[in-house]
């Protein structure tokens, strides 16, 4: 199963981008989303480390998840305030990281 189908399995409204600038449009579109989480590797004009950190600058109120099989981050290198989880990862661990984050 996809990553979009197990969060929808467990209950989530999910809204599905393959680009960040897709994702902001998503975004602009539905005020209403509260967490995004992001490949930080992605095709087109900015990668998702650019897009959390304009996502934090523009809507601080939603919740920033990164992931990535390639990149291990220091934590000091991620935007204030935005989670990483390293690939492969256990959807249990995702749901535990975003589930409280999007109910505030």
């Amino acid at each position: 199963m996809s990553l979009v189908e197990d969060l929808q399995d467990a209950g989530m409204v999910v809204f599905e981008a393959g680009t960040a600038d897709e994702a902001l449009i998503i975004l602009e579109a539905n005020p209403e989303i509260s967490s995004v989480f992001t490949d930080i590797d992605l095709p087109g004009s900015m990668s998702g480390i650019e897009l959390a950190r304009l996502l934090r600058s523009s809507r601080p109120c939603v919740t920033i998840t990164l992931t990535s099989g390639y990149l291990k981050l220091p934590k000091g290198e991620l935007p204030p305030e935005v989670g990483y989880i390293p690939k492969p990862y256990d959807i249990d661990h995702v749901l535990r990281q975003i589930r409280p984050l999007a109910l505030v």
